[in-house]
């Protein structure tokens, strides 16, 4: 990817509050997509298991992260324990099925001892809601764009039936001893202590097969699909049954690097390139009115189709894409379980 450049501000159209100018217009792509923004935010909460630092008191869920919870229990070794496939619509709660039907899903894994007969629930999910996790805050009192985009583990005893059941997935996928499930939730915890930001795109130069990956993302899917990597090292058992994932698509040429938040905001940094980043950011401000959202889809509209830029803030650097058709898709894919024989065998 080039590491070099600067990025123009291009055509801007409106002015944001505080003088910033804005894209102006909008598609069915990014319609439905951010529909997801703006109303996803993974479902259920529980105990916490953060990894990292505290995040800042500015950044604030309107549904409490991890409100209830239990502790983590430790397994008899000779237990079999049984691992569920858990997925739901996104924001099934307060929407029911509206999101399914666009196949934008959350997903989770469920645990049952045989020995006691308790159920768990364990995933991993943005502790701010979906929308701080993609795009950041533009403060008045700071120059760079601040961003709530923090993620983390959670376990909890007991799993929602109904909530699985009712417009998603409650599948049995895999068995295992209890000494796995310990070695497991071990795992997990460093798991957590490494990754723990959330990253909504996956960003590649186009939809064919095979095509560049520039950026992975890193949600509630990748945590399961890490899981269960890792159960079937640990010598989990699974079944050969289909699983299907949603994931959310950017497509674009090579990007290129801008720098980091110092860099690029900070005293000698690019004050061209800082205007760029924070135009391009104003459209996508949280609690917006319905009219106010409809009119910044127009703004995002033309930014990202008719002048096919978008700038992606990832692992505390920026980077310009340049985008290309068809720009963004939302896919529900099948990504297979793993076959504990090869997964060994990869070792």
């Amino acid at each position: 990817m080039a590491r070099a450049g600067r990025a123009g501000l291009g055509a801007w159209g409106r002015r944001c509050a505080g003088g910033d100018v804005a894209p102006v217009c909008a598609p069915w792509r990014w319609a439905s997509a951010l529909l997801w923004l703006a109303a996803a935010s993974a479902a259920a909460a529980s105990v916490r298991w953060r990894g990292g630092e505290e995040p800042d008191p500015y950044c604030q869920a309107k549904y409490t992260f991890c409100p209830t919870g239990s502790p983590v229990p430790v397994m008899k070794d000779d237990d079999v324990i049984e691992v569920f496939r858990l997925q739901a619509p996104v924001w099934e709660f307060k929407y029911g099925d509206l999101l399914g039907h666009l196949k934008i899903m959350h997903d989770a894994i469920g645990f049952r001892s045989t020995l006691t007969e308790k159920n768990y629930t364990m995933e991993w999910y943005e502790l701010f809601q979906l929308g701080n996790c993609t795009f950041p805050h533009l403060r008045p009192e700071m120059n760079a764009p601040f961003w709530c985009n923090q993620g983390a583990a959670c376990f909890f005893e007991g799993i929602d039936d109904i909530h699985w059941k009712e417009n998603g997935t409650l599948v049995l996928v895999a068995t295992m001893s209890g000494d796995i499930f310990n070695k497991m939730a071990k795992w997990v915890k460093q798991d957590n202590e490494t990754g723990i930001y959330y990253e909504t795109w996956t960003v590649q130069a186009s939809p064919e097969k095979g095509a560049e990956t520039w950026f992975e993302s890193y949600d509630c899917s990748k945590f399961v699909l890490r899981t269960y990597k890792k159960l079937a090292e640990l010598g989990a058992d699974f079944k050969k049954i289909e699983t299907n994932y949603t994931r959310i698509f950017l497509y674009s040429g090579e990007p290129t690097y801008l720098g980091n938040e110092t860099s690029v905001f900070g005293p000698t940094g690019d004050k061209t390139l800082a205007l760029a980043i924070k135009r391009f950011y104003c459209p996508f401000k949280p609690h917006l009115s319905t009219k106010e959202f409809l009119l910044s889809l127009l703004q995002i509209f033309d930014a990202v189709i008719i002048h096919r830029q978008f700038y992606l803030f990832y692992n505390f650097e920026y980077w310009f894409l340049p985008m290309k058709f068809p720009f963004i898709k939302i896919t529900y894919e099948e990504i297979p379980l793993p076959d504990r024989n090869r997964t060994l065998s990869g070792l």
